[in-house]
């Protein structure tokens, strides 16, 4: 291992790190010696995937990753990451980096398109809306808290969640996760206050529109890939290592006093 990378020893936790801004940052941490746990939730076909991906990334970089393919939003599955990663972090290893990345929301209308009477299945329920709210939102909160008990921190931590554009204006079949993300922005507000005194920075990356598994699955998102361009004043979309290189930026000491902010990683794109 060499010694001299900037974040030797540390740990980064990443949620819904299998694919886009996570795996990205995946990469670019472990290029610069951060040891990672990979979260995620996948088949078994995609994960005998990401070990390959995983196996060349520890050679090359010279770094642990440990792949958890298990629930992030349940107890027992924070759970079981906390035995797995005491078994592979060495004594006095701490956590530089929690990543919130997951993308797991309900993609529906509010009303059906055409109303009979029977929405069922059809358009966003309550209940899509309290699922998505916590699997994209709140669960920031409930993992950042069980590592701070676990004394899993190191002394100038950092914890980034993901929002975006649709926070704040209407895409297409998006409710769900526009709430959760308006969400989210509220409660790291909350978060980067009252966790200073632990020496935690709290803060949000706001991406432009980037071609992603998880935008792919959003109506119309062609489109919106299109009009992103032509808003773009850099004259490209967003791609993920673009992100990947602002958490990294994050994580240096450099970065310390940013705490309670929204970054816009969009080349400007959110300007027009």
């Amino acid at each position: 291992m060499n010694n001299s990378k900037q974040f030797t020893g540390l740990w980064g936790v990443i949620l819904g790190g299998s694919s886009g801004f996570g795996f990205a940052a995946v990469e670019k941490l472990a290029s610069n010696g951060m040891n990672i746990v990979l979260l995620c939730r996948e088949i078994a076909s995609v994960e005998k995937l990401l070990k390959e991906k995983i196996s060349l990334i520890e050679v090359k970089s010279g770094v642990k990753i440990l792949l958890c393919n298990i629930n992030a939003l349940d107890e027992g599955g924070r759970v079981d990451f906390l035995k797995q990663f005491k078994e592979v972090a060495a004594s006095g290893e701490k956590i530089r980096l929690l990543l919130h990345s997951i993308a797991r929301g309900n993609l529906k209308p509010l009303v059906a398109r055409e109303l009979s009477g029977n929405e069922s299945g059809e358009v966003l329920s309550i209940e899509d809306i309290q699922l998505t709210a916590y699997a994209m939102s709140h669960s920031i909160l409930d993992w950042t808290r069980m590592l701070l008990r676990e004394g899993l921190f190191c002394q100038d931590a950092r914890i980034i969640g993901l929002t975006s554009e649709g926070s704040h204006k209407y895409w297409e079949s998006y409710a769900a996760v526009s709430v959760a993300k308006a969400s989210l922005e509220s409660l790291v507000t909350y978060m980067a206050v009252e966790l200073a005194k632990y020496g935690l920075k709290t803060n949000l990356i706001q991406a432009g529109i980037t071609e992603t598994p998880s935008l792919n699955k959003i109506a119309g998102s062609q489109e919106l890939l299109k009009i992103a361009k032509k808003r773009n004043p850099m004259g490209r979309i967003t791609v993920p290592e673009d992100v990947a290189n602002a958490i990294y930026l994050l994580c240096t000491d450099e970065a310390s006093w940013i705490n309670g902010s929204v970054i816009h990683v969009d080349g400007g794109e959110h300007c027009r």
